[in-house]
């Protein structure tokens, strides 16, 4: 059996509309097509990790509309195990999801029922699964309820990972429970406050952020790959040839490639080769839980490179 990955986040019902290229401020634009898919950074990357093998439980949220039984749906439909998925009173989250015709992407997130995950509940599951080997947080839920679920990771030995997405001020001690942190280039800059022009600038955000109490930091930078840091030193790693036409979740199947990956044992490198072939996979696809790849087709990727 595979060790279990704990995936503690949003789940969100995502309407897409493409556009040939995005508006300026004031401008209205014509859209080509509108299309309603699952979504929630959690969910898809609760979703990443069950397709590449791991065994996998989503804590979160949802309402009590249309949106929830859909996004229950998928859960079930993926193999994750949902029974700490509660459903309360009102709307799900949902995401309102700008394409433009070179795959760029913007995002507004309404939280909707993923702000009504509690510290309380969050710890009170992590400490039922004492076989998890991952416990896995984004940004799109409370503060509380993340410093809750990486505290409680450590409690039961898991490693933490935390993709700090919508990005926020983290205090030190947040990230002091942190053993590898994902964020991309503008969340970077936005914790550090540095600059984010090259290669090097991108490696002494990591290393800050090291410096901060993180075990170890992971930037991913789209189509120029990733920059990582840990205690020991620092690197980069490049990117897989696809061909892009959507980045809506490929943030979001790199993290769980990575904790997947981990899950089963990889070692660091490792691990992020196969986060790197399971993002760039997930460009090539539109929609986000409908782009996550499949474990055959990253190994098939690794294989070819």
């Amino acid at each position: 059996m595979p060790s279990r990955v704990i995936v503690v986040g949003s789940l969100n019902l995502d309407i897409v509309v493409s556009v040939s290229r995005m508006p300026d401020a004031g401008e209205t634009v014509f859209g080509t097509g509108v299309e309603n898919h699952a979504g929630g950074k959690g969910l898809n990357q609760a979703v990443a990790a069950a397709r590449l093998g791991a065994a996998v439980t989503m804590i979160g949220a949802v309402g009590t509309d249309a949106a929830a039984d859909f996004l229950q749906g998928i859960v079930k439909a993926e193999s994750i195990d949902g029974q700490f998925v509660t459903s309360v009173p009102g709307p799900s989250g949902t995401a309102l999801i700008e394409v433009d015709d070179a795959g760029s992407n913007r995002i507004v997130v309404i939280p909707g029922a993923n702000a009504t995950v509690t510290a309380q509940r969050v710890t009170s599951a992590v400490a039922g699964l004492p076989d998890a080997a991952v416990i896995l947080v984004q940004g799109e839920i409370q503060l509380a309820a993340i410093d809750a679920a990486l505290r409680a990771g450590r409690a039961i030995g898991a490693r933490t990972i935390f993709n700090p997405a919508p990005v926020f001020d983290i205090d030190r001690s947040l990230l002091a429970l942190v053993d590898v942190l994902i964020p991309n280039e503008h969340e970077a800059a936005q914790l550090t406050g540095l600059p984010m022009e090259s290669t090097v600038d991108v490696t002494e955000a990591a290393q800050a952020l090291v410096s901060s109490g993180v075990g170890c930091v992971v930037i991913t930078r789209g189509s120029r790959g990733s920059v990582w840091a840990n205690a020991q030193g620092s690197g980069s790693f490049g990117v897989f040839s696809v061909n892009p036409i959507d980045t809506v979740a490929a943030g979001d199947a790199f993290c769980g490639g990575f904790a997947a990956a981990l899950a089963e044992g990889q070692d660091f490198m490792d691990a992020l080769r196969w986060a790197s072939a399971a993002g760039a996979l997930s460009t090539t696809v539109r929609g986000a839980v409908p782009s996550l790849p499949q474990r055959d087709a990253v190994e098939a990727l690794i294989a070819q490179a």
